[in-house]
């Protein structure tokens, strides 16, 4: 692979040091840019990267201390290497310029051997802190990946629970809602569609759902194949679960009768306790359990379509807002028989 080129500023108010310095350097393969005095150093800095900057201590206006002690305490450049040259033989100066974060110190007239490997020892340790940095972002970066995949299959809270290092995460919920939503038909109209177009269809129907799950504040817990299940209450408790829902599956009604749609969809609701949790260890899954979910699951597959089928415990939370009609009653397996309703609107 080959080496990147270094790119080296060397600072000094005597154009013939600076000359020196950079048939110098430029022999030791690096590119060179000069500035004649500190403040000019400084702006060089802020608009192009370098790899290490060569500077004199004895300079008019600005000296190389201010000029350093600048660059050190620069967020931004604080990482660039500063290696000081100086004609003064004096340890106290040397001193000075570590303390202030200088990498290096080299005395006047610059040896070109104590040159190179000075810089070279500097540039190996900037090469070793880009590429930490480098491996930093990219951890970064890969975490977040993973935040987001992980909130796009559990509820922020859920995830944050998981991160916590709680590993069994199951809760007993009182009351909540949970409603199911299938496409009438699906398969043989499915088989009549090119594979491609089935499931550009499904993702555009979906993804609108997700917007209108997420606007009226519920939970998507999953799709199986054509179907969608959401619930309200859950993991967020509120008493307003059976409204919410009732308004997205309104909301989901009117969406599949304007939008000219190849299919037509039931509705199902139930109400009433169930239990939420994560279940799988590489696959994670927020799931719900109980007999509010297998009765709303029934509630759609045995309903009408273009309709909101809902159970008692449902109609009697939402008759004085909303308008329901009376179906009568239906045979549920494991239930027996079930009065039902329609939910017509608001």
């Amino acid at each position: 692979m080959t080496q990147k080129q270094s790119v080296i500023l060397v600072v000094d108010d005597q154009r013939v040091n600076r000359r020196m310095l950079e048939m110098s350097l430029q022999r030791q393969g690096h590119c060179v840019q000069q500035a004649d005095n500190g403040r000019s150093a400084l702006t060089l800095l802020r608009q192009h990267p370098f790899d290490l900057v060569l500077l004199d201590i004895m300079m008019p206006e600005m000296d190389g201390f201010e000029v350093l002690q600048t660059i050190k305490s620069d967020p931004v450049l604080r990482h660039i290497p500063v290696v000081m040259i100086s004609n003064l033989d004096d340890h106290d100066k040397a001193i000075a310029c570590i303390r202030l974060g200088a990498d290096d110190y080299l005395p006047k007239p610059v040896d070109s051997i104590l040159l190179k490997a000075r810089i070279d020892s500097c540039l190996l340790r900037k090469n070793w802190y880009d590429q930490e940095q480098a491996l930093l972002r990219q951890i970064q970066t890969e975490r977040e990946k993973a935040e987001r995949l992980l909130l796009n299959v559990l509820p922020p809270t859920i995830a944050e629970r998981l991160k916590q290092g709680e590993q069994n995460i199951a809760d007993n919920f009182d009351s909540a809602t949970v409603l199911f939503a299938d496409l009438v038909d699906f398969t043989p109209v499915a088989s009549q569609i090119p594979p491609k177009e089935l499931v550009q269809l499904l993702n555009d129907l979906f993804s609108v759902f997700d917007q209108l799950t997420e606007a009226h504040g519920l939970e998507k817990i999953k799709t199986i194949g054509d179907a969608y299940m959401v619930v309200g209450g859950v993991p967020e408790r509120r008493d307003d679960h059976v409204t919410a829902v009732a308004d997205l599956a309104l909301a989901m009604r009117d969406h599949m009768q304007q939008d000219g749609h190849h299919f037509q969809m039931r509705i199902g609701i139930s109400t009433g306790p169930v239990v939420a949790g994560v279940v799988g260890q590489r696959k994670f899954i927020y799931d719900l359990w109980g007999d509010t979910v297998n009765v709303a699951s029934r509630m759609e597959s045995q309903g009408v379509a273009n309709m909101i089928q809902v159970t008692k415990q449902t109609y009697l939370l939402l008759r004085d807002q909303y308008e329901l009609r009376q179906r009568g009653y239906i045979t549920v397996k494991g239930k027996g028989r079930m009065p039902t309703y329609f939910l017509l609107g608001k």
